[in-house]
């Protein structure tokens, strides 16, 4: 086994994120490639800054336009599906994917089967009337809570998508559009066969191991949420590391061994600038990592009430080259124009805060947004 240094480490995975730490001008074709860089990107609703895709994107490939997504979306070229939360892919996943979909919803469980009627009727109406959204379709609210209070039509919906008979053809203000699959992904892509298992996880270890720059096992498995631990992805991972895709190294903190894709030197790597990060960016769903590797323990306080909120609502942690340094409790307001520093929470001694001020300048330009206010 091969030996590596922490700081070696978090250099290569911070790295590997991509983040484009200048100002600059993404088209369509940089947002695809970035899905396919990172592997899947997390989609969530909130958007009290932006929504968090678009933050995600945004700090890898610069400003792009607003309706791109959507577009990529309905021309086939990148899909949604569960990964580590409902995420966009790269098209060519598609076929993995279709090894792990299954009938059975995972909060409502085998809804198609207990109504066979009214999912033969959603199926019906958009074979017959094309893309649809839940508005299209008739039916009152009903239970408590977010996920609970949804008509029985918004609820087939979902798990015709889950079960991958329907897809999202886009996502005009974010409201999903539902189609069929052969009507939006390319032929190829429908057609494929679809691989066994064994392959399917082999490389969805590889997929994440390149993605994230490098993963304990641990890691993986919170990456894709797979089901059965670090036990059900061991062979695989040793299959990969066999085939001379992967490699496993220990690391000078006496932590767990680490995976990083065969190609690249760790050592290398030299990231530089200061970007804000998603509170749900890549770099940070595997918690324990990120506080092993980076020195960070992330908080997501959205769900909390206002008074148990440590750092704030919506909170971005602010990268400096290789570290995160402080969490920036941002707001924006659309109607008015503007993004406001609602708090600034340096991490440790750092203290500075010109790179927030670029960072906090750059993502108000991205956003079409006027700072009013700063440290």
């Amino acid at each position: 086994m091969s030996a590596l240094s922490l700081p070696a480490l978090r250099r290569h995975v911070v790295a590997a994120q991509g983040y484009a730490t200048r100002r600059r001008r993404g088209t369509a074709a940089d947002v695809e490639a970035a899905v396919r860089r990172l592997s899947c990107v997390q989609l969530d609703s909130i958007s009290a800054v932006a929504r968090s895709h678009r933050l995600t994107l945004l700090s890898r490939v610069g400003a792009y336009p607003p309706g791109t997504v959507s577009q990529l979306l309905a021309g086939g070229r990148l899909f949604e599906y569960w990964a580590h939360e409902a995420c966009l892919l790269p098209v060519e996943s598609w076929p993995l994917m279709r090894r792990l979909m299954a009938p059975v919803h995972p909060w409502w469980g085998p809804i198609i089967e207990r109504d066979p009627k009214l999912a033969g009727e959603v199926m019906g109406a958009i074979r017959e009337r094309g893309a649809l959204g839940s508005r299209d379709f008739e039916g009152v609210h009903s239970g408590v809570g977010m996920w609970n209070n949804l008509k029985p039509a918004k609820r087939m919906l979902e798990a015709l998508w889950s079960a991958g008979e329907l897809v999202i053809g886009g996502r005009p203000g974010f409201q999903r559009l539902y189609d069929l699959p052969e009507r939006v992904l390319p032929d190829a892509v429908v057609g494929a066969p679809v691989p066994a298992e064994d392959e399917v996880l082999r490389t969805l270890v590889v997929l994440a191991v390149r993605a994230r720059g490098g993963l304990t096992e641990a890691g993986v498995v919170e990456h894709w949420r797979l089901r059965g631990g670090t036990a059900r992805i061991r062979p695989h991972v040793e299959a990969a590391i066999a085939a001379g895709a992967v490699r496993r190294f220990q690391v000078d903190d006496g932590g767990p061994p680490v995976l990083l894709a065969a190609a690249g030197e760790p050592d290398a790597a030299s990231p530089a600038g200061a970007v804000l990060l998603s509170p749900f960016d890549n770099l940070l769903w595997d918690r324990p990592f990120a506080e092993r590797v980076l020195g960070f323990r992330h908080l997501i306080e959205v769900y909390k009430p206002a008074p148990e909120r440590r750092f704030g609502y919506y909170v971005l942690p602010l990268l400096v080259r290789d570290r995160l340094v402080g969490r920036a409790d941002l707001r924006a307001d659309r109607r008015a124009g503007t993004l406001a520093l609602k708090a600034w929470h340096p991490e440790g001694r750092f203290r500075s805060t010109e790179p927030l001020e670029r960072a906090l300048a750059r993502l108000a330009d991205q956003l079409g947004l006027e700072l009013v206010s700063a440290v």
